[in-house]
């Protein structure tokens, strides 16, 4: 039975370590305040479900989990920000059994991961952009674009094709690493010239963003 003072010693260090992992996660990453209040808090609200289920570790994670996935009802969530949140966890259920020194170490080894993968780049896929077509409903866009393509980009996928305007135009969209040494507006221009000129968009592909953001 624990007593008020292990009580406090526990949500304290929980607390603590809660902290580092929310500073550790915004290294070189913009993130909302509530999510680094979350990542700070939530290994003390782990920590007291276990002290209160006497250390029940099935019970405490089923509980826990049901909590955490609360973040994710309405927005999806990053694998980092995922990851963070198990992190967050594993360390509040470590704390709530009372084995602090491990909860240290746990932390402060996955923390140095994190931030080692986030300035060494791994995984990153810089290059990769998407690129947003808008052609006419009378424009096959079964290999239309083909010849440009090889031309001027070493990888290409076709990744959705929606219409609009009451089907009388055909919206693009297009994953493309550019070729060493290939201007990105001539690429443009020779697209315009196919599609009639109408809008072209290139913007930095999601999967790069969010492996930047990892």
């Amino acid at each position: 039975m624990l007593n008020t003072t292990d009580f406090i010693i526990y949500i304290a260090v929980a607390l603590g370590l809660g902290i580092v992992i929310a500073a550790s996660y915004m290294f070189k990453t913009k993130t909302s305040r509530s999510f680094l209040a979350t990542l700070a808090l939530l290994p003390a609200l782990v920590s007291v479900i276990i002290m209160m289920v006497n250390g029940s570790i099935g019970a405490g994670v089923a509980v826990a989990g049901t909590f955490s996935l609360v973040r994710f009802r309405s927005a999806p969530g990053t694998a980092r920000e995922i990851t963070a949140v198990f992190l967050a966890m594993a360390t509040g259920l470590i704390c709530g059994m009372g084995y602090f020194v491990y909860a240290g170490i746990f932390t402060a080894i996955i923390c140095v991961a994190m931030m080692l993968l986030k300035v060494t780049g791994f995984g990153d896929s810089k290059d990769e952009k998407e690129l947003h077509i808008t052609i006419p409903e009378d424009l096959d866009y079964e290999g239309v674009f083909d010849e440009i393509f090889d031309k001027y980009t070493s990888e290409r996928k076709l990744i959705s094709v929606k219409t609009s305007d009451m089907g009388s135009l055909f919206r693009l969209k297009y994953t493309f690493t550019l070729k060493n040494g290939m201007s990105e507006k001539d690429f443009i221009d020779k697209l315009r010239v196919r599609n009639g000129n109408l809008p072209i968009a290139v913007c930095v592909s999601q999967l790069t963003e969010s492996s930047a953001q990892l």
